[in-house]
This record gives C-alpha cells, structure tokens and sequence, in this order.
C-alpha cells in the first residue's frame, strides 16, 4: 500500500473499533479517531477506565466486524439532520458546530454511523488482520481544561505476515526504549514532581554530552564558526520586537515579574545573536558572520506530549546563526549541508529524508524575499546532489526552511537538522551592514541548527545504539575485573598505563567475578580486563568484549594498541 491507502487502510480500522465500542459499551461517547504515522487510535469519553478484560470483548467485537464485511457508505446530511443523528454524542456536536457547510459528511457501516471526511476503504471486511496494542489518558482536544478521554491505539494490515513482523518491530523499540535504558545505564532521570519535561544529566550521560560538544566546539571553530554565550532571560519587549509573542506565544512561558519590569525565559537564540551583531556597524567585508552557541532554551510544552528525552521543556540547542548577504546565501547553506553529513556521519547515520518547507499561510515579510529565500535552498541542496521533497506550507512564520530527517536501525525518522532563511527579524532589528559603496544594506539570517538538541540526539543516540555506544562514546570504555582484593594493587598498576588513554573503571567490589562481568555486561561496558594470578604473573591482562566474549590474554602496552585501533 501507498501512503494515501495505508491512512484510509488505518481510518476505517478506527472506525471498527469505534463500532466495537460502541457495540459493547453503547452508553461510551465518541471523540476523534484518526490514521496516525503508524496506525490508528479513537478517543473514548467513559468514566470508568478500560480494563485489560474490556480489551478482550472490545477485540472481538471487532473480529466480529470486520467477518460481516460490512460496506463502508459515504453519505451527505445537512447540518439539522446531523444535529438529530449526534443528539446523544455531545463530543461531535460540538465538532458539527465548527464546521461552515450546511451539508455534511459521514460514514456508515452496518449500524453504526460517524460524523468523518473521509477517506475510508470500501468494506470492513477488507481489514484482515489487527492488533489493539495500548490505552492511554487524554484531553479532549488537546486541552488540559476540558474532559479527560481514554483513547486506545491499534495496528492493522492486509496479511499475518506485515503484522507479525509490526509486532515484531515493536518489541525490539521496546527494548531501546531510551526512557528504560537511560536510567538502567545511569545517564539520565527525570523528576517531574519538581519539573516535568526536565532532564537530569547523570555522570555518565553528562560525560559523554562533554564528548558530542567538544567535537562540535572543535569542528565549527575549523569551519570558520565563532563561539558565543547568551543569557537564559531577557526583558519581554525584546520577545515583542522578534515577534515570537505574536507567531510563538502558545509555545512560551508565563513571564515574571522582577524589579517592576515584565522578563522571559529564552525560547530560542536569535533574538540575544542580533542584539551582539547590533554593538557596532558591520561591513561587507565582515560577512558571512558565522556565531554558533549551545544554547539553552525554555519552550512550554503539554503535559500530554512530553517524551523522555524526545519531547522536553528545557533543552540545549546547538544553534548558529549566519548573517550574510543575498548573493551569499547559496553558498552558506551548502557547507551547512556539508557540516551536516559531516556530523551524521560521525554519530552512524547515513540514511535521510529531506523536506523543503515552503511559506506557511500565517507568516511575515513579503511573497518576493520568500521566494528568493525558498530557491536559494533549493539551488543548494540541487549543488550537493541531495534528493528532498517539497513539505508546502510547512516553513516557519519568518522564512522557507530545510528539514533533515534521520533514519535510525529500525528505519525510524527522527527530526534533526534544520536550517532556516530569514529575511523578516534582521529588519524587525534594523540589522545594517555597508555595502561596497558604502551604502547601508539589511543582511540576511540564515538559523541553523545540526543535531537539533543535545537532549532529543542523545535520546537518539541510545535507542539507535540500543545503549551499546561506539567505543570512541561510550563513558566507560574498560572495565577492570581483579578476581579477588589481592589481585587489586596489579589492576592499578595495569589500569596506570591504560588510564591517559582511555575511560576506565576498577570494580573493588568483594563479589565473585561471574557477578563482576554480568554487571558490566548489563551496563554495556565495552571491554572488560580480568586479572587474577595467571595474570599477574605474566604481567598481562585477559581482555574481554562486550556480548562476544573473551578474546585473549595481552600485555597492557599491547591492548593500548589493540583498542587505540
């Protein structure tokens, strides 16, 4: 199936599980229940919550349905009719009264019968093969305020096989759930009973957050890239000036109060760039001016869509801003895209999907700078030989943009890389800069940013690696195992050699060394020393390889040289 029958395929199966609902639970009101990326859910307004027996019957009753080959009837009503057909499901009345047309839409199958647009597939027989895979708590359109629904989502397909191996799919996701890794590997906790959507960097995910920004210090200083800080707050008129409290307010904070002037938690960036950029006039000779910052922002988010690491309220971007002319803009973001494979590749991401976002219906600035905005990118991508798709309306409310998104081993799409073309907020700022005739010009701003944020790539990162980090990552890269305590004074003069070399460990612990070893196998440890009295009479040491097992007895000198390899 395309993706246009996948959705119908998916919209017709959460019409089935409403009708099994429905059949078994006629006094439940129905919400919404749409295709989603991967399936379909249907929110259900019921006091009492669904029990895992509830599930049962509901399942069958949609067995049951879909064995009826029921057919699956568009049919036209006006807004009066609709109003008498919905009379007891308060939920679609409400929806009904949204709706302009005089004339609506539903669909009918058997005798149940949904106020929808469409599309669906043309009989529920044609839905062979279904799985109800979890219930979850939910607001009613979206809003804290309003009623908390119970929605329950499912997974369906034309044939046991794309099922099995969906279900298959989901069990190993499970098991590279970076919410359960994270703090059985101790990088990370969260602790939303004094802030949800916060993350607590633990020793060892902060360690390796050291590595991944050290590498992105080193190599934006290489390309020509200045390093700023900025500050986490500023007065509010300046979020009035960029113009995020019109386009961006939802996304924000409540302000505070301080010394009777009205401050804000940073959103984003660029607003504290353009206000170093306006310390002093620039010259064309000055540009491109490439400032880069891991700068860490506030963004206030739903309760309902906070995700671990993947979807936070306080995140560090790895953001860069580059002001620099209209001519210069192809050129720039070719080597944004250059430093973009560059880093991808450095973390083991090679696949990508690339989308180029065109003007949004709510936006500013003219029709002329967004056009020229939108072929710049498009010229640049076409120079790097990258194929991307056009995503129509989906830019930013100040400029076109280019999306990266990466596929991780289980060919899932993440959202990383960014880079955006902005000609509105450098005259919103009254940006200058003299051109060769020493005419003052606006220069242009172009928002990049390459993993998106550490938080949502180290998130990534674990779930792609399952945990187990390349050696050059990981936060421990050896552990040494003596035997007993007697053995300990030689893993310290073994662990001097290696330690100006790599990160490593001595487990002291009195336990026998089957106990050692598993644990380190649990926390993923790549390479383990065992030392007992064989050992420390031939001065080496027995290395051992995470998941595969010993490989051999080697000096220390000759395992620094194994390993550096």
């Amino acid at each position: 199936m395309d993706r246009e029958q996948q959705k119908r395929y998916w919209h017709t199966s959460a019409h089935i599980l409403a009708h099994a609902v429905k059949r078994q639970f006629p006094e439940v009101k129905l919400g919404t229940g749409p295709a989603i990326e991967n399936g379909f859910y249907y929110d259900f307004y019921r006091e009492e919550p669904f029990t895992p027996a509830d599930i049962e019957k509901i399942s069958k009753a949609m067995e049951e349905i879909i064995k009826q080959n029921l057919p699956v009837e568009k049919i036209f009503v006006s807004k009066e009719e609709a109003k008498e057909l919905l009379k007891d499901e308060p939920f679609k009345l409400e929806i009904l009264e949204g709706i302009k047309e005089d004339t609506v839409t539903f669909y009918r199958q058997g005798d149940f019968i949904d106020l929808c647009e469409g599309p669906h597939i043309s009989s529920t027989g044609e839905v062979k093969h279904f799985k109800i895979l979890s219930t979850a708590a939910s607001y009613w359109r979206g809003d804290e305020n309003r009623e908390s629904m119970q929605r329950i989502y499912g997974i369906s397909f034309p044939t046991r096989e794309e099922l099995d191996g969906y279900l298959k799919f989901l069990e190993e996701a499970k098991e590279r759930d970076h919410r359960t890794l994270g703090p059985k590997l101790d990088l990370f906790s969260l602790h939303p009973e004094y802030g949800s959507g916060l993350i607590f960097w633990h020793p060892k995910g902060a360690l390796i957050r050291k590595i991944i920004e050290d590498i992105w210090k080193d190599v934006h200083l290489k390309n020509g890239y200045e390093i700023v800080y900025t500050p986490h707050i500023a007065d509010l008129s300046l979020w009035e000036r960029s113009g995020h409290t019109g386009f961006y307010k939802e996304n924000m904070f409540a302000p505070m109060e301080m010394d009777k002037k009205v401050f804000q938690l940073k959103p984003m960036n660029c607003p504290f760039h353009i206000l170093i950029y306006n310390t002093k006039l620039r010259s064309y000779r000055d540009l491109p001016i490439r400032w880069a910052e891991l700068g860490t922002v506030y963004r206030y988010e739903k309760q309902g869509v906070l995700h671990g690491l993947l979807r936070v309220r306080g995140f560090t971007q790895d953001d860069a801003h580059i002001f620099c002319t209209e001519e210069q803009i192809e050129e720039e973001v070719i080597k944004v895209l250059e430093l973009v494979t560059f880093f991808l590749g450095k973390f083991g991401f090679y696949e990508y999907k690339i989308f180029l976002s065109t003007r949004p219906e709510k936006y500013v600035g003219n029709p002329d700078d967004w056009d020229k905005a939108t072929i710049a990118l498009g010229n640049a991508l076409k120079k790097t030989g990258m194929t991307y798709e056009i995503d129509p309306g989906e830019g930013v409310f100040y400029g076109p943009k280019i999306d990266i998104k990466i596929k991780d081993c289980l060919n899932r799409e993440w959202q990383c890389s960014t880079i955006q073309v902005d000609f509105n907020i450098p005259e919103r700022f009254e940006l200058k800069y003299t051109d060769k005739e020493g005419a003052y010009r606006t220069p242009i701003l172009i928002h990049r940013a390459i993993l998106g944020s550490i938080e949502r790539f180290f998130g990534v990162l674990i779930e792609h690696y399952k945990g187990n980090f390349p050696f050059w990552l990981a936060p421990e890269q050896i552990r040494v195992l003596p035997i007993s305590e007697r053995h300990i004074p030689y893993a310290e003069k073994t662990s001097d050699v290696l330690k100006p070399h790599f990160r490593l460990q001595i487990d002291r612990r009195n336990e026998k060394i089957n106990k050692k070893i598993r644990d380190a196998e649990e926390e993923k440890v790549p390479y383990m020393l065992i030392i007992g009295d064989k050992e420390e009479q031939s001065g080496t040491s027995a290395l051992r390889k995470h998941k595969e097992g010993m490989i051999g007895t080697f000096t220390p000198d000759e395992i620094m040289r194994m390993l550096k390899e």
